[in-house]
C-alpha cells in the first residue's frame, strides 16, 4: 500500500487518532466483537473491513475502504437527544468523504446477527453497483 493510499484510507487522520483506534480495537464491546466475526477475513463479498478505523477527527466501528462504506454499532447512549444530534453531524462530516454510514443498534446484534450481517450484504452490493455506474453526463 502506498502513502497516498494511507492518506486517502485515513482522511487526514493525526497521530493521536490513531492511538485512540489502537485502544478502542483492543476494548471492542461484546456486540463489536460479535459482528467483526462475521466482517473479518473478507467473510462478505471479498471485502476488507477495517475495526475502529480512523477518519479524519473521528473513529468508526468498521470501516470498507473500497466501497466507502461505514458500519457504526450503537448502544444505549446513542439514544439521548444530544448524542443523536453529534451523531447526525459526525455522519455528514464522514459523508463529505464520500463515504456511506449504516448503522445498527447493539439490540440488534444480539437478537439476530445473521439479519445484521444479511443487510450490511445486501448493503455492500447497492454499495458496489453504485459506485460502479458512471454518472450521466451533466450530473
Amino acid at each position: 500500500m502506498s502513502i497516498s493510499d494511507q492518506v486517502t484510507m485515513f482522511y487526514n487522520a493525526k497521530p493521536h487518532i490513531f492511538e485512540k483506534a489502537k485502544s478502542l480495537r483492543q476494548n471492542m464491546t461484546e456486540a463489536e466483537l460479535k459482528l467483526w466475526d462475521h466482517l473479518k477475513g473478507k467473510k462478505i463479498q471479498g471485502l476488507r473491513f477495517r475495526a475502529q478505523h480512523p477518519i479524519d477527527i473521528f473513529i468508526v466501528d468498521f470501516y470498507c475502504h473500497s466501497i466507502k462504506l461505514v458500519v457504526e454499532l450503537d448502544g444505549g447512549i446513542h439514544l439521548s437527544t444530544e448524542q443523536k444530534e453529534y451523531d447526525i453531524g459526525r455522519e455528514a462530516e464522514i459523508n463529505h468523504w464520500g463515504i456511506k454510514v449504516i448503522r445498527f443498534t447493539n439490540d440488534e446484534v444480539a437478537a439476530d446477527i445473521n439479519k445484521v450481517v444479511l443487510t450490511i450484504n445486501e448493503f455492500c452490493t447497492k454499495r458496489i453497483k453504485e459506485l460502479n455506474t458512471p454518472n450521466p453526463k451533466g450530473a
